[in-house]
């Protein structure tokens, strides 16, 4: 289980700048979420209101075997594209791993929050839980095909712009692996949490084992990658 941060335990997180290799597996579920969804339901910040620009939209569950702070597990949703210059924006994220959360934060903007997963791995589906406290948040069980395809991020390419503090972030990052037709067979979501796609059916779902990301030094300002 992760610490929440104190003012002892911070003097120890791992500072870990920019830029970043990441290797591990996941699961990627692509939509194409409507407007009136994302403006209500995908847990929107202020500045982003109003900003939708459309576009494919995903929810990531990763196990990152290998990053500069570490393992940890990751939950997030980038439900699509903003503003005019169409860029996406991760609104919101989990991880289990306080290191993560405060690098993630200080090098690329991305607003991640601390709490504990619990990630099962059995023959062909994975069991993922996400608590606060005594209280379960999100649960799923999705399961994997066994024919392997070469997956990449230039054909699902990420640009992000993320704002925190008032600093514009833009970051690319990048990325391939060998992923394999998935299916959501059980799904639980606070929407206080999280937001609750489990009424939206996705357009794919793919497990990815082995992914390679890099995440880039992001630029700032009124600067465009």
């Amino acid at each position: 289980m992760s610490e929440y941060p104190t003012v002892e335990n911070l003097r120890l997180v791992l500072k870990a700048p920019a830029p970043w290799k990441l290797k591990g597996e996941g699961i990627i579920l692509i939509f194409r979420f409507k407007k009136e969804w994302v403006e209500e339901y995908a847990h929107l910040p202020k500045h982003l209101i109003g900003k939708f620009r459309g576009g494919l939209g995903y929810v990531m569950l990763v196990d990152y075997h290998e990053s500069p702070v570490g393992p940890y597990h990751e939950l997030l949703i980038i439900p699509g594209k903003f503003r005019k210059t169409k860029m996406q924006a991760i609104t919101k994220i989990y991880v289990d791993s306080e290191a993560s959360t405060i690098n993630g934060r200080k090098n690329w903007g991305i607003p991640k929050e601390t709490l504990p997963f619990t990630w099962t791995k059995e023959k062909g589906k994975d069991l993922i839980s996400i608590k606060q406290g005594d209280k379960e948040i999100f649960s799923t069980e999705i399961t994997h095909g066994v024919i392997s395809f070469p997956v990449s991020t230039s054909l699902l390419p990420i640009r992000l712009c993320q704002t925190l503090d008032k600093v514009k972030f833009y970051t690319k990052p990048y990325g391939s692996g060998w992923g394999k037709l998935a299916k959501i067979k059980k799904l639980d979501i606070n929407p206080d949490f999280f937001p609750d796609f489990g009424g939206i059916k996705p357009l794919m779902a793919v497990k990815v084992n082995p992914f390679t990301i890099h995440f880039p030094e992001p630029t700032y300002g009124d600067e465009f990658i």
